[in-house]
């Protein structure tokens, strides 16, 4: 697998329950060796976040910091089974990335049909780039037609890091992730393995997620994160 150089799910002190600034996330970012960098904190629907204000003014922060690109975004949450998520139009367009997510504090789990549709209503969203750790077996999904809707909506399958590391709040997220791996590589369904940082020390270690993937023999050139440009045709969705 080539070196990754992409991070595209972190948070910051604003989302509330994260323990870095956007100056440290940056700084561990380059001395992890990363070249891009998506600082994508809660919407304002997470207890504890951000008020939408927040998203408002990213045009003060620099593009480039320590050496990495930055990208400011938002992970929204997914807030009911039709797919509606917690951030306006207008807010929307000023995001650079948008990874949308189920989180239980936001939405209580439905049925394995409502859960699905649920994301795959996001994903007519124009705005979302990314499905936020589908894994999570607190919310039952049909991983086969997820996965052929991300594929007709232009939108990557995210492989979260945090998922797999021990004592996290997701189930069955090893078994999971294999299953979606396999109807990845079936559909080739391109990914985005990402951290899910909440603080600094994590941005850039991937290693569990590196293991999954090696496991289940998962084809390098389905995996976006060792070229920033592949990563950014998602943004445009040029080129798919």
């Amino acid at each position: 697998m080539k070196r990754f150089v992409l991070d595209t799910h972190t948070h910051t002190t604003a989302s509330g329950h994260a323990y870095g600034t956007v100056l440290e996330m940056a700084k561990a970012a380059s001395e992890a060796g990363l070249s891009l960098l998506a600082v994508t904190d809660h919407a304002p629907k997470m207890p504890g976040g951000p008020d939408p204000m927040y998203f408002c003014n990213f045009k003060v922060i620099p593009r480039t910091l320590y050496g990495v690109e930055i990208l400011m975004g938002a992970e929204l949450n997914v807030i009911d089974y039709r797919g509606t998520v917690d951030l306006e139009e207008g807010l929307l367009k000023r995001m650079a990335v948008c990874i949308a997510s189920l989180h239980t504090v936001c939405l209580v789990p439905g049925s394995r049909r409502e859960n699905t549709r649920a994301l795959l209503g996001a994903m007519e969203n124009p705005h979302v780039h990314v499905i936020g750790h589908p894994d999570d077996g607190h919310y039952p999904l049909d991983y086969e037609e997820l996965i052929r809707g991300a594929k007709a909506a232009g939108v990557l399958i995210e492989v979260n890091n945090s998922s797999l590391v021990p004592g996290g709040s997701r189930t069955c997220s090893r078994e999971n992730l294999g299953e979606i791996l396999r109807l990845c590589r079936k559909l080739d369904q391109q990914v985005v393995v990402n951290t899910d940082s909440h603080f600094p020390a994590s941005v850039g270690r991937f290693d569990e997620a590196l293991k999954l993937l090696e496991e289940n023999h998962f084809p390098e050139e389905l995996v976006v994160n060792s070229d920033p440009e592949k990563f950014k045709k998602y943004l445009n969705r040029s080129g798919l």
